[in-house]
């Protein structure tokens, strides 16, 4: 989700006074929530998605981005490292933007 790093301890804020998220920074522009829903906010513009970027976790990751290559998704970000594990983003056939990590 995009927050702007002049807003990022408000979105933050916000958050954990609505439903009393708690937040790990990774550097000064992205921080993450883990209360049964993962996710985090990029405050870095350039890094940022336009949408909400929706995280699901496989213990396989090279074996779903195979499955998700070969079934007619599109990779558009490959397998890279980042605080926390590894991920990949993708499109489903309708265009839908998701990602998949693993530890």
């Amino acid at each position: 989700m995009p927050a702007t790093g002049r807003t990022l301890d408000r979105v933050k804020a916000f958050y954990s006074a609505a439903f009393s998220w708690s937040f790990t920074d990774y550097g000064p522009t992205y921080s993450a929530f883990a209360e049964g829903l993962d996710g985090g906010f990029q405050a870095d513009a350039e890094d940022a998605p336009s949408k909400p970027l929706p995280v699901v976790y496989s213990e396989k990751l090279e074996e779903i981005l195979s499955a998700f290559e070969n079934g007619g998704g599109t990779i558009f970000e490959p397998i890279f490292s980042f605080p926390g594990g590894r991920r990949f983003h993708f499109k489903d056939p309708a265009g839908n933007e998701m990602a998949v990590w693993s530890q």
